[in-house]
């Protein structure tokens, strides 16, 4: 991972990732033209409201675009070249597929390579192999950066779908022998049948988005739900607990809006971690393009216990 600026020193810190094969190209005019593998790609991007800096005729060359239906979040993507499916992608010895979606995502968050650096750190460090809980785990890139590090991880998704797709990645991964188990609940029921079971863990990675659905209809808003679920997640602890990694994505924010939220989330954990000693860091998952202007896509904390 590269790291850009603080906002803040010692306040904030901003990491972008370093990865040979994604590359975001350009961006500007609530858009942005990024490459995935070898495919190039036009989303939104509404936070990109200068002019881009290639011209046009890079943008026009891309396979394809996501375009958003007016007064919708809806969209559909639109190709002008052949584009498969789905394809591979690697980052050091994680390999994964990447596919369209109808939502316009693709299956990897690319900024989040940053903390699949960080947890390989800190478990690859760690005298013995952690049992970690990761909930909103998604496709599984976190999972199986933790679990090629050493980890016993236990993966926690609302979505069936998305946990097949981790489980594909798993196995594109070459990873299939590395101890997972993959759970398809609403984070907060999970969490509560742990605690029931006498179950702990030694680190925690929280991913949830600003607002979702469990399996049964369970509502999910970032700002009521996540301190009630980080209260829960305290008594999974184990006594050798060695950290927690807290991130949520941005929206349309202002820089000053992003730093309040990176420190609400450590704040949130420093109420969880009170009787532990415990260093803290927060931060923003940022991507740059050619020009070095910068989109944020997440703000995070990271909780390293060392007690």
């Amino acid at each position: 991972m590269s790291r850009v600026k603080l906002h803040s020193p010692g306040k904030l810190e901003t990491l972008s990732p370093a990865w040979d094969e994604y590359t975001l190209l350009d961006c500007g005019s609530g858009r942005k033209l990024e490459r995935f593998g070898d495919i190039t790609l036009v989303r939104p991007e509404p936070q990109a409201t200068w002019e881009p800096s290639l011209p046009q005729e890079r943008w026009n060359s891309a396979h394809g675009s996501f375009v958003q239906h007016h007064r919708s979040k809806r969209g559909e993507w639109k190709f002008s070249k052949p584009v498969p499916q789905r394809w591979e992608m690697r980052r050091k010895n994680l390999a994964f597929w990447v596919q369209p979606t109808p939502s316009g995502h693709l299956g990897v968050f690319p900024d989040q390579a940053s903390h699949w650096d960080w947890l390989t750190s800190q478990i690859e460090s760690a005298p013995a192999p952690p049992g970690i809980l990761s909930l909103f785990g998604y496709t599984g890139l976190a999972t199986l950066s933790a679990a090629a590090a050493g980890a016993f991880v236990t993966h926690v998704d609302a979505s069936r779908q998305a946990i097949k797709w981790a489980r594909e990645n798993q196995s594109r991964s070459q990873l299939d022998g590395c101890p997972i188990r993959w759970i398809v609940d609403d984070a907060q029921a999970f969490v509560a049948r742990e605690i029931r079971r006498g179950r702990t863990y030694d680190a925690l990675i929280l991913d949830p988005p600003r607002f979702g659905r469990g399996p049964k209809g369970q509502l999910w808003k970032v700002d009521e739900s996540l301190p009630v679920l980080l209260g829960q997640c305290r008594k999974l602890l184990s006594p050798a607990a060695k950290f927690v990694l807290l991130n949520t994505y941005t929206t349309v924010l202002t820089r000053g809006q992003t730093q309040t939220e990176a420190l609400q989330l450590e704040s949130f954990l420093k109420e969880m971690l009170s009787d532990y000693p415990t260093s803290f860091t927060a931060g923003e998952l940022v991507l740059v393009d050619s020009a070095n202007r910068q989109i944020s896509n997440s703000v995070f904390t990271r909780a390293v216990l060392t007690g």
